[in-house]
């Protein structure tokens, strides 16, 4: 009986030591992943301003450069996803986030005091490079300091902060916008709302860098700076000590490996250059974006405005883009929940196809537009069906194209090649994301048909190359991705998990 107790409260321990171990880690990843959340914030906080830096700066009669102020900062995103990994492989993951937190602070202060086109674009940049920072490092500090049993859902955890950051910025946009009556009108000191629109943003960027100076640094930095104990210590911190050993081992021979891949790995092929998985993640990471996703987070106030929505009511359209960011929030869970059950390129399939319809219709309801009293407006039922699209292509993109492009950026490239690949691919994303927000302006200038057209196709030929040549990676472990091809059936899956099982253990 004694021993039988002495079990049952050796177990209760061992449970209570997991339960407090993985609230440990929960709250470092949480803390991490408030880049993610600057990210969205920033990048979307312009949605609700744009109007009035049109007004203030007088850019109506230029819609090129209205949209490169918008754009500007994903010039930043860019240059700073690229250099991210190495600054945090010298100088550590710590440091760098620190970075991020000091750039996405200076940006808020200095875009609120903008006086000039020019002045407003170099803050916007330098926002852009703490986006692109937070961007890689977030996640990659969340997948080296989780173990392997939790690191699937708390790595979601990135996405879910960017749709976060989305809607607080929205949220906050409108409540200050309806504060002062209109984004263009003063509010506190006699300063313009859209300036404290730009104010907020240094909440999460002191927020954010006041946590990362409590979290441990990465145990893979660590280790490969040769300080074996402090990175074994801080295992030990989120994992049960029967299990540091082990990971510290793995740490150890992924870090000789990384040494070897980085003298033999080349990305060279015969294929315009490049290998062909390299161009399946270019080509992903493209059309993600090519669809128009985000002119839904940095135009939608002005859209919805330009079509009538305000008619009557100051402030409609940018309460309908807090809803849409809501709606994008929800949906996020759904990938959370599906992508491990019905695998990668079902959804991906889905999504392409969801977007297709209601982007079609977004273009034919604009083509019903008509002037009433000199403003444009969406006749009868043609508003509400807009809106209803609009809502439906967030809903097909943020459970799908949105957080799924970035789970098979992490999977589809081989070990040998991953880090250089998915460098290229994420600067291709943040390009293509430049090139659709500075044309945007000028395209509805000319026709929101055309332009909601354009995104439709884009979208239904997504479908054909996710199908042709997307891979399924469902199932599949990192190091077996070599040589794989694309399997319509899922039929490569389904033969190694068949293997896994009948495999003596």
């Amino acid at each position: 009986m004694s021993g039988s107790a002495g079990t049952t409260a050796s177990g209760e321990t061992d449970k209570n030591l997991q339960k407090k171990l993985n609230r440990k880690v929960i709250a470092l990843s949480v803390a991490a992943a408030l880049g993610g959340f600057l990210f969205g914030f920033d990048s979307s906080v312009i949605n609700g301003a744009v109007d009035a830096i049109k007004a203030d700066f007088g850019l109506e009669a230029v819609p090129l450069l209205s949209g490169f102020v918008v754009a500007s900062a994903l010039l930043g995103c860019a240059v700073g996803a690229y250099f991210a990994g190495r600054l945090a492989d010298r100088m550590g993951r710590i440091p760098v986030m620190l970075i991020g937190a000091s750039l996405f602070l200076i940006s808020s202060i200095g875009s609120a005091a903008a006086f000039a086109v020019w002045d407003l674009v170099l803050w916007r940049v330098l926002g852009g490079l703490g986006i692109g920072i937070a961007s890689v490092i977030a996640p990659a500090y969340i997948a080296e300091i989780a173990p392997k049993a939790v690191r699937g859902g708390l790595a979601s955890l990135q996405q879910l902060a960017i749709t976060l950051g989305i809607f607080a910025a929205l949220l906050s946009d409108a409540i200050l916008a309806n504060a002062a009556g209109d984004a263009n009108e003063p509010l506190w000191f006699g300063v313009d709302a859209w300036r404290w629109m730009f104010v907020v943003c240094a909440v999460p960027a002191i927020v954010y860098g006041l946590l990362a100076l409590r979290l441990p640094e990465s145990p893979r930095f660590i280790a490969g700076k040769g300080k074996k104990e402090e990175a074994r210590t801080v295992l030990a911190s989120v994992m049960p000590t029967t299990q540091v050993d082990d990971a510290l081992q793995e740490i150890e021979t992924s870090l000789r490996e990384d040494k070897e891949n980085a003298r033999t790995a080349s990305l060279r092929g015969k294929m315009f250059g490049l290998l062909p998985v390299v161009w399946v993640g270019i080509l992903l990471s493209m059309f993600q974006q090519l669809v128009g996703i985000n002119v839904i987070f940095y135009y939608s106030t002005s859209l919805w405005a330009s079509v009538g929505f305000d008619t009557g009511n100051p402030g409609t359209s940018l309460t309908i883009s807090v809803i849409t960011s809501v709606v994008n929030v929800a949906v996020t869970f759904v990938a959370i929940f599906f992508v491990d059950k019905i695998g990668r390129r079902p959804l991906l399939l889905g999504g392409s196809i969801g977007m297709f319809v209601s982007l079609g219709v977004m273009a034919l309801s604009f083509g019903q537009s008509q002037l009433v009293d000199g403003t444009p407006q969406l006749p009868g039922a043609w508003g509400p069906i807009a809106l209803v699209a609009a809502n439906l292509f967030v809903i097909s993109f943020g459970a799908t194209w949105g957080p799924l492009v970035w789970v098979l950026l992490g999977e589809i490239f081989p070990n040998r090649i991953r880090g250089r690949a998915l460098g290229i691919a994420a600067a291709a994303q943040w390009l293509t994301n430049f090139a659709i927000t500075e044309t945007f302006p000028a395209l509805s200038a000319f026709s929101l048909t055309f332009t909601y057209g354009m995104y439709a196709f884009f979208a239904l030929v997504s479908f054909f190359f996710v199908f042709f040549a997307v891979p399924e990676t469902k199932g599949r472990s990192l190091e077996s991705m070599d040589g794989l091809k694309v399997d319509r059936g899922g039929r490569a899956a389904k033969a190694a998990a068949l293997r896994a099982e009948a495999s003596p253990s």
